[in-house]
């Protein structure tokens, strides 16, 4: 097995701002396997939330220091509601090293959700600007500079059915992007219904959208990384009632949540050649969680 397989790849992975994230396993893991990595970081998001904000100057010497020799490391802070933010971030993450191979959107809005009872047109759409239109935005972008990039006929405006000009077949893939959802799919998420439903809407393009890269040689998979512990299941960090959690994971297969590396090391086989046959799937990591 190859030691480095994203060796001479760059990947961008926003959302990556807290050690305990899983946006930050992701950037280590990436680079441990060889990658040079841009990270996307909006630290006022997290200063809102229960478990706070983290020191990002540790978030950054903690994805270096699992770089191989030979690979860079970059970062910015952006707000992904904004799509001109999203346009420079593609730019500086492309600039660092003149290519753009990997993209994890892992951006995500937690809190000013609620019930259907409560639900709000401002909660709706601030789950959709950050969770699934930044995502599209991102993609769409990442997309238009990888065709760039190789030379590739500029994508013209498609009528339902339409199929864009290929230059397949591809001897291995152009790129890689990787798409969050959640368990929305497996159960009820009550009292997150925005959330909820800002990531199926994820999970249910995943294949059209994939299709459409594919002319283009990028390979997309969404990833459900089931219930992972962040910080919000930490007594310290908490912003619920803890008391079932015990009892709970005694009915669990592992009696454990999953942790931040289970992903990412799902994430880094999909994004290396070894995983690149697996496209357009919406991918469960959950440790049999939902077959309790």
């Amino acid at each position: 097995m190859q030691q480095h397989p994203l060796s001479g790849r760059t990947a961008l992975i926003t959302g990556a701002s807290r050690r305990k994230g899983i946006g930050y396993a992701t950037a280590r893991e990436l680079a441990r396997l060889g990658a040079s990595v841009f990270i996307h970081h909006f630290r006022p998001h997290d200063e809102d939330q229960p478990w706070g904000a983290d020191e990002l100057d540790a978030v950054r010497e903690g994805i270096r220091s699992a770089l191989v020799p030979g690979a860079v490391f970059g970062d910015l802070h952006a707000d992904l509601r904004d799509p001109a933010q999203i346009e420079t971030l593609l730019d500086a993450a492309a600039n660092l090293t003149g290519s753009l191979d990997i993209l994890v959107c892992n951006q995500a809005l937690s809190g000013g959700d609620g019930s259907i009872f409560d639900m709000t047109a401002d909660a709706l759409d601030a789950h959709w600007q950050t969770n699934a239109r930044a995502s599209m935005l991102l993609t769409a972008g990442f997309a238009r500079r990888l065709r760039a990039r190789l030379g590739q006929s500029d994508a013209t405006s498609a009528r339902p059915g339409d199929r864009l000009p290929s230059a397949r077949p591809f001897a291995k893939p152009t790129g890689h992007v990787i798409w969050m959802t959640s368990g929305q799919l497996d159960g009820p998420m009550r009292g997150e219904v925005a959330y909820a439903t800002s990531k199926a809407a994820l999970a249910g393009i995943t294949k059209t959208v994939a299709a459409e890269l594919l002319d283009a040689g990028i390979v997309l998979n969404t990833v459900n990384p089931g219930p992972v512990n962040t910080g919000y299941l930490d007594a310290d960090t908490t912003d619920r009632d803890l008391e079932w959690v015990p009892e709970f994971l005694a009915s669990t297969p592992f009696g454990r949540f999953g942790r931040p590396d289970d992903p990412a090391r799902l994430i880094g086989w999909l994004c290396s050649d070894a995983g690149s046959w697996v496209v357009g799937q919406v991918l469960t990591t959950d440790g049999g969680f939902t077959l309790r």
